[in-house]
């Protein structure tokens, strides 16, 4: 069985802009929670418990969604907008998460950083067969 997964988050999400200049395309919200949520979500309840992400500038958010926010629990423990809070909670309980920033984003090369931390994996298990990989032109 796979317990690792990738998910390649590291791209500039220019078919989405004006919205992606300020907020990576992987948090625009879809009702109450960011896009990559769901996915990770889909991850967990198919048994990938360790999720690895490769990121780029201007991204953080994504690593921070995936993170304890101790001052925003401090501010409504105990209110009734603690409930707001379950989804992201039972995601994070249930998940290893690990981050790499790629040091520049050409398109495509997320893969190939990906390989370099797959784990031990041959390919890592999100990543499409070999011969469906489009190349990126230099």
């Amino acid at each position: 069985m796979i317990h690792k997964c990738l998910f390649p988050v590291a791209g500039y999400g220019t078919r989405f802009l004006p919205a992606t200049k300020s907020m990576p395309k992987e948090m625009l919200p879809i009702v109450n929670k960011p896009l990559v949520q769901y996915g990770v979500e889909e991850a967990i309840e198919a048994g990938m418990t360790t999720c690895a992400m490769v990121t780029g500038r201007g991204k953080r958010s994504i690593a921070d969604h995936f993170d304890i926010s101790y001052e925003l629990e401090h501010q409504i423990s105990g209110t009734g907008k603690e409930v707001y809070l379950d989804s992201i909670r039972n995601v994070l309980d249930k998940g290893i998460f690990t981050m790499v920033r790629q040091r520049e984003m050409k398109g495509g090369r997320t893969t190939s950083c990906a390989l370099k931390m797959s784990m031990g994996a041959r390919r890592p298990p999100i990543s499409p067969p070999p011969e469906n990989r489009q190349e990126p032109s230099r």
